[in-house]
């Protein structure tokens, strides 16, 4: 598989509703496995959405497991939270928004619908670091961002100072 190119803010693929999934096909399934590469690269995250490679899909790959400690990437397809219990407030990060965290309120436990790869119906059920990375992909998939919970002068701040770096970067 492939690394592909992570989409940065203010990229416009990270703020449109993606597109469900007709079925799980091969290129679909190679989309998934190039975005866990991608993923995994220098143990830089530990979910990743498909608007965040540029494609408005409605897929995430996740694994939780402690930084360097690769595990299996659980490849989500049209996921879909049907329960949820309990809110924690913690810092998160972004791939897509370098260098900035933001605390986020989020369930403690979930339960997501979703196809598995392949194609077939799965509920997971999860807790603790992988509910919130379940929570902070399918966010990605409605077109919200970690600015979306940071106050209008902190959202700006950032749009202000990314603009800035992203025109220094083309000079």
């Amino acid at each position: 598989m492939a690394l592909l190119t992570i989409r940065t803010y203010p990229d416009p693929v990270l703020a449109k509703t993606c597109k469900e999934v007709d079925s799980v096909q091969r290129p679909l399934l190679e989309l998934a496995e190039s975005m866990a590469e991608t993923m995994y690269d220098g143990d830089r995250g530990i979910g990743l959405a498909a608007p965040q490679v540029g494609e408005s899909l409605q897929l995430v790959v996740v694994d939780s497991d402690p930084a360097g400690q690769r595990g299996t990437p659980l490849f989500l397809f049209n996921p879909r939270v049907i329960a949820s219990e309990g809110l924690e407030t913690a810092e998160e990060g972004c791939l897509s928004l370098p260098d900035h965290f933001a605390q986020v309120e989020r369930a403690t436990k979930l339960v997501v619908q979703a196809l598995d790869r392949e194609g077939k119906p799965i509920m997971v059920e999860a807790s603790g670091l992988l509910a919130r990375c379940i929570q902070h992909e399918l966010d990605h998939l409605q077109g919200r961002l970690l600015l979306d919970y940071v106050s209008p002068l902190k959202r700006a701040l950032y749009r202000k100072r990314r603009i800035k770096e992203l025109k220094k970067a083309t000079e």
